[in-house]
């Protein structure tokens, strides 16, 4: 598929971060954007926007706001051609000082999410018998380090579904690409829950000291789409890491290992686990 001018484009997450700078380069395009976030009021980085742009506010947990949308683009639009599911959150930490709160809240969230929107907006798709899901997931539903257990099994859930969906879908003419970029700046450091201080700390260093910003990874995204890719991996540490787990196993081993134990000899070092984080949750 190419996205252009015209195209009919709803993003979620679209106040910040990757959604923000999709948005941006979606409105470039000449693409007509339904942008969407959690935020009730029309956000600042919305309304800075210019270009055929409306904003509605949009919680990827709540079926009534997606039913909402859909509405909006069936009376408005009469169709649509690309929906973009990449609201997220992050959550990390090490399995036992993981609550059930924090996979709950990041399952809702970042799989069940894309899950509603995809769900949402397949019969229309089907019915057009065109369009494109296009689901933000990460590197980390590819390749799965220590100390990301729930970001590394909701990433990979959205990886799955995206999979499932693109054989399921094709027959309709309908297509599927998944979105996996490795740590890239962006606020998404903000929204972290753990109660793995350690891991929480790492994430964010890793995250903003990143080289990448959003606007390249969107455009890699975009140029990639254009090209028609299942799977689009933004960015070269994205490729390198998922051709290493594919190719040369032994090596992804000797570095998934080497990370586990520089953390486990830092937790031993301290005196052992923080076991003030390791509750069960309600």
């Amino acid at each position: 598929m190419s996205v252009s001018t015209g195209d009919r484009v709803l993003v979620t997450g679209a106040a910040s971060g990757l959604g923000l700078a999709l948005v941006t380069q979606l409105l470039d395009r000449g693409c007509r954007v339904l942008a969407t976030d959690v935020h009730t009021d029309l956000p600042a980085s919305i309304s800075a926007l210019h270009g055929d742009l409306t904003y509605q506010p949009l919680d990827v947990r709540t079926d009534a706001d997606w039913a909402r949308a859909l509405t909006w683009v069936q009376e408005t639009w009469k169709g649509i051609d690309v929906v973009v599911n990449n609201a997220g959150v992050a959550a990390g930490g090490r399995i036992d000082l993981t609550t059930t709160d924090e996979w709950e809240w990041i399952t809702e969230i970042n799989l069940l999410g894309v899950a509603r929107g995809c769900r949402t907006f397949a019969p229309l798709l089907k019915a057009q018998r065109s369009g494109t899901l296009v689901n933000t997931a990460s590197a980390a539903g590819l390749v799965h380090p220590p100390r990301m257990s729930e970001y590394n099994a909701v990433k990979a859930g959205v990886v799955a579904l995206s999979e499932t969906l693109r054989w399921e879908l094709e027959p309709y003419g309908v297509g599927v690409s998944v979105i996996c970029p490795s740590f890239f700046r962006t606020n998404l450091a903000d929204s972290i829950r753990s109660a793995d201080p350690d891991a929480s700390a790492s994430a964010r260093q890793l995250i903003d000291g990143s080289r990448r910003s959003a606007d390249t990874v969107a455009a890699e995204v975009l140029r990639q789409l254009d090209a028609g890719k299942h799977v689009i991996l933004p960015d070269r540490d994205a490729r390198v890491a998922y051709a290493t787990k594919r190719f040369a196993p032994w090596l992804y081993r000797a570095a998934m290992l080497r990370t586990a134990r520089k953390a486990a000899a830092d937790e031993e070092a301290r005196g052992g686990a923080r076991t003030q984080g390791a509750r069960v949750a309600r």
